[in-house]
């Protein structure tokens, strides 16, 4: 039975924590199971004896991935780093790890203290379905003109009004998003898009990609990406992207948090 230890001083850290989000419903605890929070803090709250509570710098969606999640959490425990790590990762499913844990100052905080956010997301070019990347990309059978979705995805750079990119569910009280990088990149049927931006909107990327897409495929001109951006209709945009191409890099912190150098603006 876990146990509060009220007696000792409460410390903060910040983790990391990878996980394969196929099985799960999304990051966020929730009266459905699993998820990768619920899962993580029973493992963790195992280790401290007491009761652990996460908090993360991006709640992912069902079926979304993480390389480099980061949370918080407060704990009265007395354990090292690495028993953190080690402890943990012994009372996990295969499908997610912590990577690392670091004690940080009380003023750190997963989510406010990011400066940016990294996500990618991977599309397999092939005539077939792929088998060992079927779990973490999205099967394209279609040719893609990857120039032409670069070009048109440069009219999201910048700070702008997202809402034609984002889902009617979507609770932030803001549209408002400043995209700081789209990239690129195609090797072996494989392409890769980078997004970083301070934050992202729900499906955000995933409702961008659809669009692009559209664009890839030439069913759109390159200026429509842009047009939809200006419309603020939500309706006017792409289908959703599938969620299993979607990965969480992870979070981007200022200099002075003790933190591994990934996670270092």
């Amino acid at each position: 039975m876990l146990r509060a230890m009220t007696d000792r001083p409460t410390h903060r850290y910040a983790a990391g924590i990878e996980y394969d989000g196929t099985r799960f419903l999304g990051w966020q605890t929730q009266d459905q199971t699993p998820t990768v929070q619920a899962t993580v803090e029973a493992a963790m709250s195992f280790v401290a004896n007491e009761p652990i509570v996460l908090t993360c710098a991006g709640r992912t969606d069902t079926g979304v991935h993480a390389l480099g999640q980061v949370a918080h959490f407060e704990s009265s425990a007395i354990r090292s780093e690495r028993s953190w790590v080690l402890g943990s990762n012994t009372h996990l499913p295969d499908d997610v790890a912590v990577k690392w844990v670091r004690q940080v100052p009380m003023d750190f905080h997963a989510r406010y203290s990011a400066i940016d956010r990294r996500y990618r997301y991977r599309i397999v070019r092939s005539t077939h379905r792929p088998v060992l990347d079927r779990h973490q990309s999205m099967w394209a059978y279609f040719d893609l003109d990857v120039a032409r979705m670069d070009e048109a995805a440069r009219a999201l750079i910048g700070e702008h009004d997202f809402t034609s990119y984002r889902t009617v569910a979507c609770q932030s009280p803001t549209p408002m998003r400043l995209v700081k990088h789209i990239g690129f990149s195609a090797i072996s049927g494989i392409i890769d898009i980078e997004f970083i931006a301070n934050a992202f909107l729900h499906h955000m990327i995933r409702n961008i990609v659809g669009s692009l897409l559209l664009v890839g495929r030439g069913e759109r001109p390159v200026e429509w990406i842009g047009e939809v951006l200006a419309a603020r209709n939500r309706k006017l945009a792409g289908p959703t992207a599938s969620p299993q191409g979607l990965v969480f890099l992870g979070p981007r912190y200022p200099a002075h948090f003790p933190l591994p150098s990934e996670h270092i603006a």
